[in-house]
């Protein structure tokens, strides 16, 4: 499995949608368009459409954000009335437009295209496998290898289902899956359900997504989250049937989703992102009661937390750091000045809310501490008198195999320091993590159903060893 290293402490995932009109008349690809615009959070790297149309897939991918890879000249030529979307940021493979999905691969009696969100831990074994079985491989992603595993057993056994079933059995790790097979919409969850994937409906269409937020741009009615280990199946009359998965004791929900890839707006496992990030705000309140005169957040994913913060201490909210939004992603910087100057130009202070204030900022997380380092002495060149950092996430001590971009275990700041040594190395008066328990408490999810591997070192699956030696 490769690894990237990333200038930011995380990195989003990756966004899927599946869209089924009941009208063949209707092209969907403007519908999936509309429904990757509101996902582009999830991925920034590429996107892909793939639309079926008589037995045909086409396909479009590129490099770059939504609205760089399509037209409307393109979405014209992608006719068809059921098609899936896909928005990419890597965790496995480089990017590259080879590692753009969906994939397509036509074999014999199997035509299917797939988009993936999520990480295969042992993905490298089977891709071996395959390799050794005189499959040709044109990417290096986990995704792909999906993809030649699905039309291996279809070749075996031509039963679309089936073929994903004993798939399916073979993988460890994290998956969403939409999948077109020979004119079939499937939507698939992994058996522990780390990956969100929902459901909606209309009177004219059928929507799979990662998050219910493309569902609002189009107009689509929320109707449930798949279930963990759910195979849907939306054929060319637009009947949908159920098969499932072996199930697992537990769930193993990804509870960074809560905190900060999901937008706020979103349902996600069937519930509000937003109001999960008011009760970690609230639980915040209780566990760090601080003497300040201000509390901002680090925008944006961390301003849910702070108005509820604010409310519950009765101390003035204010918007001290302003988030550039016209800053697409950054590079990674050779130096640490170059670093320090990328940050400046996503976030910039505001002075007067901040001089000569004891400031309490909120954040959704810390995981290498270069960022926090940075947004701290801002805050203090612009005159804060005291900063305290409080923190949404409990510390990382661990990496995670499941579809974010973090950083190694020698990389992580939490890592075999006490936490005056933290508040010391990111220049703070005061620095407080929301305990375990109040995270799991502030979610309303049992613990033992929540994915919690990079704040506890215990993981929902195996680890191949040759991964956990690469972080050592």
């Amino acid at each position: 499995m490769e690894r990237h290293k990333v200038q930011n402490d995380l990195q989003d995932k990756c966004g899927v949608i599946g869209v089924y009109s009941y009208d063949e008349s209707v092209d969907v690809a403007s519908w999936i368009y509309s429904g990757l615009y509101t996902l582009q959070h999830r991925g920034q790297e590429s996107a892909g459409i793939s639309v079926l149309k008589e037995g045909r897939i086409n396909t479009h991918v590129g490099m770059g954000l939504v609205s760089d890879v399509f037209d409307n000249d393109l979405l014209d030529i992608l006719n068809g009335n059921v098609g899936i979307g896909h928005v990419r940021y890597s965790t496995t493979g480089d990017s590259s437009y080879e590692n753009c999905s969906p994939f397509v691969e036509h074999k014999e009696n199997i035509i299917i295209s797939m988009g993936h969100n999520g990480d295969i831990v042992n993905s490298s074994i089977l891709r071996q496998e395959l390799l050794d079985s005189n499959h040709d491989f044109k990417s290096t992603t986990d995704s792909e290898v999906i993809c030649h595993m699905i039309i291996d057993e279809y070749n075996k056994n031509p039963n679309a289902v089936e073929a994903i079933k004993t798939t399916c059995s073979k993988l460890i790790g994290s998956y969403a899956l939409v999948i077109l097979i020979n004119g079939v919409l499937y939507a698939v969850r992994d058996p522990l359900g780390m990956k969100p994937l929902s459901l909606g409906k209309s009177d004219e269409f059928i929507v799979v997504a990662s998050e219910t937020v493309a569902f609002d741009s189009l107009d689509i009615g929320y109707v449930r989250s798949l279930e963990p280990g759910e195979i849907l199946a939306i054929d060319e009359n637009g009947n949908e049937n159920s098969y499932y998965l072996p199930r697992e004791e537990h769930t193993a929900n990804c509870m960074f989703e809560y905190l900060y890839f999901a937008r706020p707006d979103s349902v996600i496992f069937d519930k509000s992102v937003y109001e999960v990030r008011m009760n970690i705000g609230k639980k915040l309140a209780e566990e760090y009661p601080i003497d300040a005169d201000v509390v901002i957040a680090v925008p944006d994913s961390a301003i849910p937390a702070t108005l509820a913060y604010s409310r519950a201490s009765g101390i003035e909210y204010a918007e001290g750091l302003i988030k550039n939004r016209y800053v697409g992603r950054t590079f990674i910087m050779p130096t640490q000045k170059d670093r320090d100057l990328a940050v400046k130009l996503k976030m910039n202070t505001i002075s007067s809310v901040l001089k000569d204030k004891r400031v309490i900022v909120l954040d959704d997380s810390v995981v290498r501490g270069t960022t926090s380092k940075t947004i701290i002495k801002m805050l203090r060149d612009a005159g804060a008198k005291e900063v305290h950092l409080l923190v949404g996430c409990p510390e990382i001590i661990s990496p995670c195999y499941y579809g974010i971009a973090m950083a190694t275990k020698e990389e992580l700041l939490a890592v075999d320091r006490t936490n005056e040594e933290i508040r010391e190395e990111i220049g703070v008066d005061s620095i407080g993590y929301i305990s375990i328990e109040g995270l799991v408490d502030a979610i309303g999810t049992p613990r033992e159903d929540l994915c919690l591997g990079c704040i506890t070192g215990d993981y929902p699956t195996v680890i191949p060893p040759e991964l956990e030696d690469n972080e050592d």
